[in-house]
């Protein structure tokens, strides 16, 4: 095989081992939204409501004004959920008792403050007294809406991504110095929250853009289309995000020393 197709068949192959980690990335931030689509379609294919039979103190702890409001938060419930548990199975140095423990934890924390005291919790119920509350003090409510969308983002981002953190999900690359690494952590807070933002600002909008009144009756056609286009909008920034800070780092490779380099003949004896 002549040099140049040693150099061609070495980049294929270094290409194909890059592609992997990449589309393992790509998976494991697709996860979540793969997991609320799917409790999504379970929902229409069962015809589940709020007539369907259910223990009166779950169905007391649910239906209510939130979930007729924000239906949608019950899959992005789901999401978040299934985000902690990605975070423990993606690659890292943690070790699997630190996993498990800290995908517990995680798991707790999101369904804490999603469905405590009932649902919507205080995510929900952050959002909504904080865009009402403006909207009253004669704020626009556009403008109202986006804080209402905030607070309820930065609450539930909180949530998701302390638990990640506590599932094993690494942190910034030790590289740099103090600063940068403050500044680069900071940054991905930045880039999290405000992707959550757009999310919550999307989903809050479903009865706007033509979803249904689930769960008094149950899913049709339209309602499935609407929300699941609406999820997978609402969950895309997020879903990139979460790619780019899985995919593999790339570390310098050593240099070759010229007596070495196979590419000199004088390197031969």
């Amino acid at each position: 095989m002549s040099r140049t197709g040693a150099r061609s068949a070495t980049a294929g192959a270094g290409a194909a081992e890059a592609g992997t980690p990449q589309r393992g990335a790509w998976t494991l931030a697709a996860a979540p939204l793969l997991a609320a689509l799917a409790a999504l379609f379970a929902v229409f294919l069962a015809g589940f409501d709020q007539r369907s039979a259910m223990p009166p103190d779950v169905a007391a702890r649910f239906y209510g004004f939130f979930l007729d409001r924000y239906p949608l938060f019950a899959f992005a419930l789901v999401y978040g959920l299934a985000r902690i548990l990605a975070a423990g199975l993606a690659p890292g140095p943690a070790s699997w008792v630190r996993r498990l423990v800290g995908v517990l934890v995680g798991l707790a924390l999101v369904l804490g403050v999603s469905l405590h005291p009932t649902f919507g919790g205080l995510v929900l119920r952050a959002g909504f007294g904080t865009g009402s509350g403006a909207f009253l003090n004669g704020t626009p409510m556009g403008l109202a809406y986006a804080m209402g969308a905030g607070a309820a983002a930065g609450l539930f981002g909180l949530a998701l991504g302390l638990g990640a953190r506590l599932a094993g999900r690494p942190g910034p690359a030790p590289t740099g110095s103090r600063w940068r690494r403050v500044g680069r952590a900071l940054l991905g807070w930045i880039a999290g929250f405000l992707a959550l933002w757009f999310a919550a600002a999307v989903i809050g909008l479903a009865r706007d853009a033509g979803f249904g009144p689930w769960p008094r009756r149950p899913l049709d056609a339209r309602d499935l289309v609407v929300a699941a286009l609406l999820l997978t909008v609402a969950a895309l920034p997020h879903m990139a995000l979460v790619a780019a800070r899985l995919r593999p780092r790339r570390t310098p490779r050593a240099p070759t020393s010229p007596a070495m380099s196979p590419l000199r003949p004088d390197a031969v004896a």
